[in-house]
């Protein structure tokens, strides 16, 4: 049962203060930003032949990427792998859609995707983290086929963003509409690795009364190019929309059963101690569906090869994911003056992550030891000399937005609340992998039968965020926005189940357990844009941000309930502060056009942003290796404070157009993200000292003056469209700058750059018979470079973990619409 705190209270008459209040004003007009989540948050001119869009009228750097060109990357490609296009963003996952979760890397403007906000149609989809405790990727909220738009901002989010981790920026994905006439949409992709992606969307049309409805669903399977491994699953979207001059009533219904084989990562040492550190391969395969192999890999004792030993070879590893997602809403148009939406959701989650590995490495003969004392580890297993080791999960979120909007002639004021209560849980448990039965046993089923829980979390966790802004019409050219949030979060975790002392490495007792409340009742921001010609317009916004804590057990980087005693928990309880950022962006936007000429017109953003980021927190994992960055028998990180980081940066946005037939987009990025201090492992805190070097020095580790590893400080993204009816063709080409790999920065990963290809015609419809259809092929990593993609970082020296770059592939798609 979801346990209610004095949270709810709270809510109820902060909600009761704030609606009459905002009632009683004045009647006003629809402000079109909030009121139609459909319609987006990006009041831009419109899109050119969906290309990508540079200019925008906020106070704040915004930048926007169309359903059409979403889908031109890549049929079905998912909404955060399409923004990679976009100025100052790095998202990088193993397969070419961007659907794989758990080596996923995600960077803004120096900030990782645990540190950012999302939303879809403005629903909360939680900070992405890979084990799920408080929302949903997006690629599993909405079909890819069904996005009408992303747009990203990329220095802070706007207020209304339903997020308590927002510190760097937020994402919003929004679906779109039902289409005004009936009509069925059929897409067939195929291609490299036996790649199948069927997508099929029914609208209603107009039915009359403003209403109309789309039911769709994808059927997706593809094999990974290095093991065999089948990514894929079922998604199906209902949306339902009803429209009149009164009111505009949304419902919405998401469901998405996925399986995902992961991809193993190679453990990279700079330094290498040894044979088996130095071994570092290029690929690490998992063995499924050879179970012969499996077992041929392990000598007699069950040991595998001594020089693979670090970087070995799994059984096979996945992550299951089920969830439903859905929300009613309703937008009143109480007047011409004032509008009021009321939005309601729910999502449930069941997901676990499943890794089938040897049982003589990475710590499992101790931890084994522990639950089977005195006997024949191998034979108390299932004796394959594998076990199979799953976090389970489970989420149930249920929340309620409502805003108003006021317009007062020269004033648009809005107002608005968002309250969720979250019930979820993680489960670490261990099976049998029984040498007897291997047909029991793949990346497509969920084990039964554990031999033991290892433990077991419970969180329930209510958040409370208001906010009111007010944007000011100072004249016809100068407009000033302000406005204020707070962030209210109660979470109480707690654990089922408790580890064996000494079975869970950093642990140094029982897991935590506790109740921590946090609030920040002031988060101000305060901006202003000037259109100081007609096609010119300057722009500045200051503002800040709050990241409340993970609430997670055992594994949330910045998690208090996954440190390693109760301790520690009850230290950052008493003494620790969430991470905070002010964040001061100015910038100049510029669209021209020129009908007739050569150069027919060009859209152009610069942006320049400084960000003083507070409470930086480090989680450093005991153990390094194993599958995503921590040993497979567990452990708990140390949560450190690291004082500041400092950032500068520099995007410029550039789209050139050549008459209707040639486009060439280009984003160029520079950011610089540096902690302001070393850290004491001693006391968890910053020192406030630069001791320089690499090496810890009486526990002062040198993190001062050192870039953010993770995040490049150079990006280059390029599109270059030719089209000549019925044909047309693009490139795409991506930069990413070197990227730190340590906390100390003794290690990095190289720069590479990728190109992407697009050629697709529309055929007559005296050839099928159909209007719209049309014939495309994409084709990824063209120049077929080689290199690691994705880097994992876990240390502070000399160790870090990788994903290759996938070779080139190519996929074809038919798109048939009647």
């Amino acid at each position: 049962m979801i346990q209610r705190t004095g949270l709810s209270a709270r809510a109820a008459l902060l909600l009761g203060a704030i609606v009459p209040a905002v009632a009683a004003a004045p009647a006003l007009a629809q402000d079109s930003t909030t009121a139609d989540a459909t319609a987006g948050p990006l009041d831009s001119a419109d899109d050119v032949n969906g290309q990508i869009i540079v200019t925008g009228s906020r106070s704040r750097s915004a930048t926007a990427i169309t359903g059409v060109e979403i889908q031109n990357i890549l049929p079905g490609v998912s909404p955060l792998k399409a923004i990679q296009t976009l100025p100052g963003v790095t998202y990088i996952t193993a397969d070419p859609w961007g659907n794989n979760e758990q080596n996923a890397s995600l960077y803004i403007h120096g900030f990782n995707s645990a540190q950012l906000g999302y939303t879809m149609d403005g629903v909360p989809l939680g900070d992405q983290n890979y084990g799920n405790y408080n929302g949903l990727s997006v690629s599993r909220a909405v079909i890819s086929e069904n996005v009408g738009r992303v747009t990203v901002s990329t220095g802070a989010g706007e207020l209304r963003v339903a997020s308590v981790s927002n510190l760097g920026g937020a994402i919003e994905t929004l679906s779109s509409d039902p289409r005004n006439s009936l009509g069925l949409e059929v897409n067939q992709t195929i291609g490299s690795y036996d790649t199948s992606r069927t997508f099929v969307r029914f609208d209603s049309g107009e039915m009359g009364g403003g209403n109309s409805f789309y039911l769709s669903a994808v059927r997706q399977k593809a094999r990974a190019w290095d093991f065999n491994g089948k990514q894929g699953g079922w998604q199906g979207n209902f949306k339902f929309v009803h429209d009149d001059s009164a009111r505009r009533l949304t419902a919405y219904i998401a469901y998405s059963d996925k399986t995902e084989p992961n991809e193993d990562a190679t453990t990279i040492y700079k330094t290498p101690a040894n044979a088996s550190q130095a071994y570092q391969p290029y690929t690490r395969p998992f063995f499924y569906p050879d179970f012969a192999g499996a077992l041929a890999y392990l000598n007699a004792a069950g040991q595998v090869p001594t020089l693979e030993s670090v970087n070995y070879r799994n059984y096979y590893s996945d992550a299951q994911r089920t969830d439903w997602l859905l929300y009613l809403k309703d937008e009143e148009r109480l007047s011409d003056k004032v509008t009021w939406s009321v939005q309601g959701y729910y999502h449930h989650n069941d997901g676990a992550g499943v890794v089938a590995g040897p049982i003589s490495v990475a710590g499992l003969p101790a931890l084994f030891a522990l639950y089977f004392p005195g006997q024949n580890l191998r034979g108390a297993t299932g004796n394959s000399g594998y076990a199979v080791r799953t976090t389970e999960y489970r989420i149930d979120r249920k929340g309620v937005l409502s805003e108003f909007n006021v317009d007062l002639g020269a004033h648009q004021i809005a107002a608005g609340v968002w309250y969720e209560n979250n019930s979820s849980a993680a489960y670490r448990r261990w099976y049998p992998l029984d040498v007897n039965h291997p047909e029991r046993y793949s990346p497509y089923i969920r084990p039964k039968g554990p031999l033991f829980t290892q433990y077991g979390s419970e969180m329930r966790t209510e958040v409370l965020q208001l906010h009111l802004q007010d944007t000011w019409a100072l004249t016809d050219r100068v407009t000033i926005e302000a406005g204020v949030k707070t962030s209210l979060q109660d979470a109480n975790g707690y654990f089922t189940v408790q580890p064996i002392p000494g079975s869970l490495a950093g642990a140094s007792g029982a897991l935590p357990e506790g109740r921590i409340k946090t609030d920040n009742w002031f988060l101000p921001t305060i901006g202003a844009k000037w259109a100081f010609t007609e096609t010119e317009e300057l722009y500045g916004n200051v503002q800040k941000n709050l990241r409340q804590y993970q609430a997670y057990g055992a594994g949330g980087s910045a998690a208090p309930w996954s440190v390693g005693s109760q301790g520690a928990f009850d230290y950052i309880k008493e003494n620790g502060r969430p991470e905070t950022s002010w964040t001061y962006e100015i910038g100049l936007r510029s669209r021209h056009s020129w009908p007739g000429s050569f150069l027919s017109g060009f859209e152009a953003q610069v942006n320049a942003y400084h960000v003083d980021f507070s409470d930086r927190l480090l989680a450093i994992s005991p153990t390094i290796g194993g599958i995503g960055g921590g040993s497979i028998a567990g452990g708990t990180p140390s949560l450190f404070n690291v004082g500041d980081v400092k950032t500068n940066g520099v995007d410029a946005a550039l789209t050139l157009r050549f008459g209707d037939h040639l486009s060439l987009y280009n984003a160029i990025s520079y950011n610089s993200s540096k902690y302001q201090s070393d850290y004491s492992t001693a006391t968890g805190e910053a020192t406030g000292t630069r001791i320089g070097g690499f090496a810890t020095v009486g526990g002062v580790v040198p993190t001062g003056g050192k870039q953010v590893p993770g995040s490049p400080q150079w990006l280059n993204k390029t599109v270059a469209t030719l089209n000549v009816d019925p044909f047309e063709l693009q490139f795409f080409g991506d930069y990413v700058g070197k990227r730190f790999a340590t906390y100390t920065n003794d290690a990095a990963v190289k720069s590479f750059f990728l190109l992407s290809g697009r050629a697709a015609i529309k055929l007559p419809a005296s050839i099928v018979g159909l209007a719209n259809a049309e014939l495309s092929v994409n084709v990824t990593n063209i120049l077929d470079k080689q290199g690691w993609l994705s880097v994992g970082v876990n240390a502070n020296t000399n160790t870090y973990n990788v994903y290759p770059i996938p070779p080139r592939q190519w996929f074809g798609t038919l798109k048939l619409r009647y």
